[in-house]
């Protein structure tokens, strides 16, 4: 029986050609959420330079190694996607189509296939062809230019906003709508053109609607969400740790200032000629004391204040801990599956998937037995299976 557990997707076959970034996230949260997800490794692998054991983003999944350099690997791919709901691929735009994979090829075997492209600028524009990054995608659409002090650089998110945010989600999304579609009466497949610049300018709409209305300034630390608001950001504390504040609505920031501290001798919030001067008072504050004895000022309370943790940290945190939102699998510490079902709960159910260690599984529950045929070494001379951290011939390079 094919590997899908009890998630909501329970059922849904999903094809990923093996790439990096937000194509394999993308991939993995559809297994997380219970969809039978088979990535098609390459000999010589294209992953991100770090022992398989511990790519999380290949949770839940199962591979198996395929040449697509060979007629005989294009015939395994297509009689894969033949057999599936979902095909997720991330490489440049013209790439799939040069290999015989493309959309006309694959929707020709199956016509209610889904078909999701996941690219960083897109399949069309005059920058679709050229290589990228996170920084770059976000950089264009606005956001990156929203974050960060006002005398200083912008500051990046690591690559969540761009590749994760602005690219898996949306492609995600796009996918769970074109599966819909595509399993109604009368439905068809089609094609999700999921680009990082769309979905991370997607998400500035609100911010878009306030800039329209003139309650946004074109220029970081100025506002009321980017840093400018001296009762919402991140201050430090007398050991070198940092507290964040988001004390926004009124009846929150006078319980922030009261246990602060500074109640009687805090200028007005609403004069913001007096908000240097604020900020000034609150940072001095917050360097009398730790962040930890800081941390049980604020607990319980509607100061909307939380300790800075960092990514050894967060598992330990009480109500993290309370709501299972990190779990240890194969000893491995990381984020639980999100979001929640009452009824067909997601879990994870499998390591990280090894590249070709599953290939006579997916070969029997799908019915291809063609993937029992060996791929051959690389040119290099590596066997099958093993990875190298080069991506210097990865299509999906620069998404």
């Amino acid at each position: 029986m094919a590997e899908s557990g009890n998630g909501p997707l329970s059922g849904v076959r999903v094809v990923e050609l093996a790439g990096i970034g937000p194509g394999p996230f993308a991939a993995m949260l559809l297994a997380d959420l219970g969809a039978d997800v088979v990535r098609v490794d390459r000999p010589g692998g294209a992953g991100p330079g770090i022992d398989p054991a511990h790519d999380l983003t290949n949770r839940n999944k199962r591979s198996v190694l395929v040449d697509l350099k060979t007629p005989e690997g294009v015939a395994q791919v297509l009689e894969l996607a033949e057999r599936a709901d979902v095909l997720v691929e991330g490489y440049r735009p013209g790439v799939a189509e040069r290999l015989g994979v493309g959309p006309e090829e694959c929707l020709a075997r199956n016509p209610r296939l889904v078909y999701g492209r996941m690219t960083g600028w897109g399949q069309q524009g005059p920058l679709a062809g050229t290589a990228g990054h996170d920084i770059g995608y976000i950089a264009l659409t606005g956001a990156l230019g929203m974050t960060g002090p006002s005398d200083g650089p912008p500051v990046f998110p690591a690559n969540l906003l761009g590749d994760y945010a602005g690219g898996s989600l949306y492609l995600v999304i796009g996918v769970l709508a074109a599966l819909q579609h595509a399993r109604a009466e009368d439905g068809t497949g089609q094609v999700v053109d999921a680009a990082i610049v769309d979905g991370t300018a997607h998400l500035t709409a609100m911010i878009h609607g306030m800039l329209a209305a003139g309650g946004w300034q074109d220029r970081r630390g100025r506002n009321l969400l980017d840093g400018g608001a001296p009762f919402y950001g991140a201050y430090e504390t007398a050991d070198g740790g940092y507290m964040a504040v988001g004390a926004l609505e009124q009846r929150f920031y006078g319980e922030f200032i009261r246990l602060l501290g500074i109640e009687d001798d805090a200028p007005g919030r609403d004069d913001l000629a007096a908000w240097g001067e604020l900020r000034t008072a609150i940072a001095a504050r917050f360097r009398t004391r730790t962040r930890e004895e800081w941390t049980t000022v604020f607990a319980g309370s509607d100061a909307c204040v939380a300790p800075v943790l960092s990514l050894r940290e967060a598992p330990q945190h009480p109500h993290l801990a309370a709501r299972g939102t990190f779990l240890d699998h194969g000893g491995i510490t990381q984020p639980a599956p999100a979001p929640r079902f009452s009824r067909t709960p997601g879990a994870v159910r499998r390591p990280p998937a090894r590249p070709g260690a599953d290939t006579e599984e997916i070969a029997r529950d799908w019915r291809v037995r063609s993937l029992l045929v060996p791929p051959p070494a690389d040119s290099a001379g590596a066997p099958p299976g093993r990875r190298t951290p080069s991506v210097r011939n990865d299509p999906s390079k620069g998404q």
